[in-house]
């Protein structure tokens, strides 16, 4: 049986690194997934309101298709300037593409944004949001060893009714072919089936990584989700810009951009097995995907299912890191 890596976070995967930055005055924050180097990557958006940069860089018909790092951030739009000091810093470092001798580095540094602006903390910050400058800090925290729950990008998030926030999950398929998963949750879904307590992604949990609770009462009506809704509704959390669940996959796999992509397309289906309801119009669900290239896959006949197989693992890592997410920020 497959089981997690000894971290049981993304940084399972050789060569990534997470940094989060958290500004507690204005309850919100920036994580950051640095990459081991120019690594292919995909992505992929199923909400119908995203914030998004640098995604067409990633499209598998684009030139680039890779990337140094990749930015998830609290603050809407505001969030995007985070990334703004992520490729700066990295250009300080010599760290990016080199097209032209003595010319600056040029980091490719895609980030997605989730909308905390109205769940709490002072946003009265004028000419001067902080999300560049946390942007830098969350770099500069990056190690193999984070923290889970309501710190950086998920400091503000929400989920349903509750504290959403960041979660993180791997698993060990064997020859060194290792998916790890990083969660930012932010949706106007619940990760909790209606008893409170059960969380719809109950069926993946592996080693009691977020409770054991288990699976729900046999009693439990789970066919009419209306009191749920009345209460979203009267809160004010079923409307534009409060549902967003962004996250990252990475991989030890050779994947080129367009395999990444096609994890990325099947790791969003953990988010519809985690989250009631997902991918709504007022969504940003965005998903991205990155690959080392340390362990070669087989030859092309077998690719394919191989590939699947990556997608597969990283849907279950998704749901599991969403359900982990609200766990540690309970």
């Amino acid at each position: 049986m497959f089981s997690p890596g000894p971290r049981n976070l993304i940084t399972d995967v050789p060569g990534v690194a997470v940094g989060h930055a958290t500004d507690e005055r204005t309850r919100s924050g920036v994580s950051v997934v640095l990459c081991g180097g120019e690594w292919p990557a995909g992505v992929d958006v199923r909400g119908g309101g995203p914030g998004t940069r640098e995604t067409d860089a990633l499209a598998p018909e684009n030139l680039m298709g890779r990337a140094h790092a990749l930015v998830l951030a609290g603050g809407s739009v505001f969030g995007l300037a985070a990334a703004d000091g992520v490729a700066g810093a990295l250009s300080a470092r010599g760290i990016g593409l080199h097209l032209r001798p003595g010319s600056p580095a040029i980091p490719i540094v895609p980030a997605a944004v989730l909308h905390d602006l109205g769940n709490g903390g002072d946003k009265a910050w004028g000419l001067e949001p902080p999300y560049r400058s946390l942007g830098v800090r969350a770099l500069d925290a990056a190690a193999a060893d984070f923290s889970l729950g309501s710190v950086g990008a998920g400091r503000g998030a929400m989920a349903g009714l509750i504290k959403g926030g960041i979660g993180s999950t791997s698993i060990d398929l064997g020859g060194g072919l290792v998916v790890g998963v990083l969660v930012a949750l932010n949706s106007i879904g619940s990760a909790l089936m209606p008893d409170g307590r059960t969380y719809w992604a109950w069926a993946f949990e592996l080693n009691a990584e977020f409770g054991g609770t288990g699976p729900p009462s046999l009693a439990m009506d789970l066919s009419d989700p209306a009191p749920d809704d009345a209460r979203l509704l009267a809160l004010g959390r079923l409307q534009p810009g409060v549902n967003t669940t962004l996250g990252v996959v990475a991989c030890s796999a050779d994947l080129t951009t367009v395999e990444c992509k096609r994890v990325a397309i099947m790791a969003q289906d953990g988010i519809a097995r985690a989250v009631r309801p997902a991918h709504t119009p007022f969504d940003g669900d965005t998903v991205f995907s990155v690959a080392s290239g340390a362990v070669e896959l087989d030859d092309e006949l077998q690719r394919g299912s191989q590939v699947g197989r990556i997608g597969s693992a990283a849907a279950d890592c998704m749901a599991r890191a969403i359900a982990r997410a609200v766990y540690h920020s309970r």
